[in-house]
């Protein structure tokens, strides 16, 4: 059974930065995608971005120049590199991993203090 663990969520100042971490347990290869997605309160879950086989990136327009997504295949880890934070960030962050199948970690909360 594949699982996805997130780390490195928190609270942080404005301007500040925090490293997101993603990891798989369990048997998964030949992952596609892998994503970070985020939830604001009472908004829709959004992409952030998301990195393809093959090492193409995209990134919303709002965390463009200010966010990294990067992945590490030998260790079936994604990584979300988060700078020049802004209160308009604060949401639970979710990574999303697609093989033939949609995998979903459980989130992790980053909050951005004004």
């Amino acid at each position: 059974q594949v699982q996805l663990v997130e780390s490195g969520g928190g609270l942080v100042q404005t301007g500040g930065s925090l490293r997101l971490s993603c990891a798989a347990s369990g048997r998964i290869s030949s992952i596609n995608i892998m994503a970070w997605y985020r939830q604001a309160p009472g908004k829709q879950r959004e992409l952030v971005a998301a990195v393809f086989s093959g090492d193409k990136k995209n990134y919303a327009d709002s965390v463009k120049g200010r966010f990294t997504i990067s992945r590490d295949d030998a260790k079936n880890t994604v990584y979300l590199q988060m700078n020049s934070l802004k209160p308009e960030d604060t949401a639970v962050y979710y990574c999303n991993f697609f093989t033939y199948v949609n995998y979903w970690g459980q989130g992790t909360q980053v909050t951005v203090s004004s």
